[in-house]
């Protein structure tokens, strides 16, 4: 899937350097542009770190934008038109197996498994994956990303391989998942919430299983930036750090009403209820990252998951990725 990635990297830091890319402005000294992979409450204690005030505090002001995609996000910030890239880290170990000078480098974990929960169209009573899974159709992400590439990760080790025990449609973009498995035979599809229990709720399927609790822990989400950013605003990169830090302690000691009434306005669309269930299932499954500096052991679990879904025969190693020094200043 490297090659998948670098084509499409490629294309869209192309298309980036020719037309510009507007999302992201010109950055002043107190403001960090960060491009998010999707907006997610996945994602919760950057949005709360923001509507709390934690950002403010540090004198850090956020222009956020998403992008839909984890080549994208990546490309945004090679191309410079974003500062901070919120996305998978196998973006990162994909441009570090390249050449370059400013090499991304993860700075900071925000989830630490993934999010996506298993929506059948049928109701099943204990689920169990290698029975109710075998022969079936499952709508699992975007070829060369890490939801697909965790969940074949997932069945794999269960026994079921592709196109041998089970079918995984890893042609369908994140924003047509659900779209796609409505029109379609499929059985099975990964969301994420709030849209998996919106889903429920609307009658059109039933939550069977969390593909984060059965993956394990793995570097899901992080924070990525080139070097030199990094030596020219450790202040405030310790800062950022920081606010995102005391959004996960807000989350942990707060009720779960109050959480959610905090999130609200980075989800205006999305009802109260709805928010609140989702925190509720994140904070059920540990999502998220107490302290934002990567273990070199969940590293080694992606290096494995990469390496199982994919052509990746790279010999990237943890440091040519990972800079914890603000993470653990932060810690």
């Amino acid at each position: 899937m490297k090659k998948i990635f670098t084509a499409l990297l490629t294309a869209v830091v192309v298309c980036l350097s020719a037309v510009g890319f507007t999302a992201c402005k010109k950055s002043d000294p107190d403001t960090i542009r960060i491009n998010e992979v999707t907006h997610s409450v996945f994602y919760a204690p950057l949005y709360l770190a923001m509507n709390l005030g934690f950002m403010e505090d540090e004198g850090i002001t956020i222009d956020l934008a998403a992008a839909e995609g984890s080549n994208t996000s990546m490309a945004t910030l090679l191309s410079g038109n974003c500062d901070v890239a919120l996305a998978g880290p196998e973006t990162a170990v994909y441009v570090a197996d390249g050449e370059g000078n400013d090499i991304p480098v993860v700075f900071g974990q925000l989830t630490k498994r993934d999010g996506a929960f298993l929506v059948s169209k049928t109701r099943i009573e204990n689920f169990s994956w290698n029975t109710h899974l075998s022969g079936k159709t499952v709508i699992a992400g975007r070829a060369g990303g890490l939801p697909a590439m965790t969940f074949e990760w997932v069945v794999n080790n269960f026994g079921m391989y592709r196109n041998n025990g089970i079918t995984l449609d890893t042609d369908t973009s994140f924003a047509m998942q659900v779209p796609t498995f409505e029109a379609t035979d499929a059985e099975f599809c990964t969301m994420f919430e709030p849209t998996a229990s919106e889903f429920e709720k609307a009658g059109k399927g039933y939550i069977v299983a969390s593909v984060g609790e059965q993956s394990g822990e793995i570097p899901y989400t992080c924070f990525i930036a080139k070097k030199d950013y990094l030596k020219n605003n450790s202040t405030k990169i310790e800062g950022f750090l920081r606010a995102v830090k005391r959004a996960y302690t807000y989350i942990q000691t707060e009720e779960v009403s109050d959480v959610a009434a905090a999130l609200q306005s980075s989800f205006p669309s999305t009802s109260l209820e709805s928010l609140e269930y989702a925190v509720s299932s994140y904070k059920a499954i540990d999502a998220w990252m107490s302290t934002p500096a990567m273990t070199e052991s969940s590293f080694s679990r992606l290096i494995a998951v990469l390496k199982n879904s994919s052509d990746y025969d790279g010999d990237v190693t943890f440091a040519d990725v990972v800079d914890n020094t603000y993470a653990h200043r932060v810690a």
